[in-house]
Formats: structure tokens, sequence, C-alpha cells
């Protein structure tokens, strides 16, 4: 690792004002589990390192009906995880949460380092896709909000303009959701997703998302057209995954091939549809 600059801001503006003044030199650090990661391998190399821990108002984590789940941009994966308001009306973010790295990297590891992060086995990034979450932004022109399916645009891009950063994530309520997250992954615990996905329903239908099949995280639009507004026989669930894996485009690399994650989609859509009708 070589050396870099720690800065430590103490407001929002003088993070952002940082962040343009030094541009891509900078990076910003919240948990620091991937950061450091890629710094001791050499992946990065920034100069200067904005640490986002000191700055006021933005962790915890909030709910109402009204305003839905409120997670500040330092809120922990343990705290997503435990926390009774999410265990209650999100227990697939909740499921997620307590699925990434071990428990010391939970205890450090931010939901939202792992939307920025971009990666496509982001494991909050299904529950999250279904639940239509909106991803708040601040920059010193003033803040944002924009869709998370629009957020991650490509592995490890995302849209953050100049100086930018990510100050929480608004999930909204739904009062009828039921769902269920899962993670196929060559170990239980500690290891990254092969597969990974959500399956939601609604008053309104269904809602299913897909992690590490893609370049993104995907709601698989066509999968819920079909299900919408028809009775779940077992003939139709059998069309859905069948219909799911041609949504998705997975590659071949050390944790499965490209088959294995279609066998995968399909069992997932299967499986959840099953245990929610």
């Amino acid at each position: 690792m070589r050396d870099f600059v720690y800065l430590a801001p103490e407001t929002l503006e003088e993070a952002a004002a940082l962040k343009l003044e030094h541009d891509d030199k900078a990076i910003f650090m919240a948990g620091a589990t991937d950061v450091m990661i890629r710094m001791r391998d050499y992946l990065i190399a920034p100069d200067y390192v904005i640490d986002l821990k000191n700055i006021p108002d933005i962790g915890g984590i909030t709910f109402s009906e009204t305003d839905g789940l409120h997670i500040g941009a330092l809120a922990t994966m343990t705290q997503i995880a435990t926390n009774p308001h999410v265990l209650a009306h999100y227990p697939t973010l909740a499921e997620a949460a307590s699925f990434v790295g071990g428990r010391q990297i939970r205890n450090r590891a931010t939901c939202a380092g792992n939307i920025v992060n971009a990666s496509p086995l982001a494991d909050t990034a299904t529950p999250l896709y279904c639940y239509d979450a909106v991803v708040e932004i601040f920059g010193l022109p003033g803040r944002r909000e924009v869709p998370i399916r629009d957020f991650i645009r490509f592995v490890r891009k995302v849209d953050l303009r100049p100086g930018e950063l990510v100050t929480g994530i608004r999930v909204p309520y739904l009062a009828d959701a039921k769902g269920i997250f899962r993670k196929v992954a060559r170990r239980n615990e500690v290891d990254l997703s092969t597969v990974c996905g959500t399956v939601l329903r609604t008053g309104a239908g269904w809602r299913i998302s897909m992690g590490s099949v893609a370049p993104t995280p995907l709601r698989l639009n066509k999968t819920e057209a079909l299900l919408a507004g028809k009775p779940l026989t077992d003939a139709l669930i059998e069309e859905a995954a069948t219909l799911a894996a041609t949504e998705v485009s997975p590659i071949d690399d050390v944790r499965a091939d490209r088959q294995y994650r279609l066998d995968i989609v399909s069992y997932l859509v299967r499986d959840g549809l099953t245990k929610l009708r």
C-alpha cells in the first residue's frame, strides 16, 4: 500500500469541496472494508483518503410508514441486520445484510458503500432493487435523488458527479410486501455470491431481482410482467423460472460457469414463487 494523505472533514460541504479539489486523486471512505483491500492490493492508489465518519447526521436508521426506511450512509450491515424496523418491514434486506462477509466485516461495512462499490454481486442490492430504493446524493450545487436502478450504471460505475457523495438510501414502505432473499455461494458464510436474488410479492404483483448475473444487479421486468394478475399455478411458476433465465447474461468465472448461474436463477425464481404463493 502506498502512502496517502488522510483527511477527516466534519461537514458535507467540506467533504464535497475536498473531493472537488483533489478529483480523481481522492477517494471517499466510510467503513473502509473495500477501499483498504483495494489499496492494499494496488488496485487503486489514491493520494488522498477522505474519511466520512466525522460528519454528523449521515448515520443511523429511521422508519415511518409515511416516509419509509432511511439508511444513513454510515449505517453498518450489522445495524441493518438487527434493526427492529428492518426486521419487521424489510426482512429481505435484513437477511441480505446478515450475509455480507463475516461479523467483523458487517460491523464496519456500510450499505451505502455496498451500493457505491457497484459490484454486480452486492448482497444488499437485490432487495433494494425490489423496493425501488432511492439513493440520496449531496454535492455543492445541492442535493438530489436517483433511483437505485439508474444509480448503478456498470461494474464500479455509478451516477456520481464531481464532488458528490452518497448521504443515504431511502426505501419506500410496502405494507403488504412479503419476500425471500437467497444467496448461493461456495460457502455459507464469508464468501461472495455466486448468484443472489430477491423475490417479493406485493398487492400490486411480483418484483424479482437478481445479482451476479449481469454487469449490474437486475430487475426481471419480463418475468414480473408474465406473472402480473395471474393465478400462480405450477405451470406459470415453471414458465416464469424459464423466462427469468433469458433476462440475465452471466459469465464464466472462478466461482461458477454461465450455465450454472442460469440454472440457479431459474431455481431461485421457482423456489421463491412457490414459497410465497
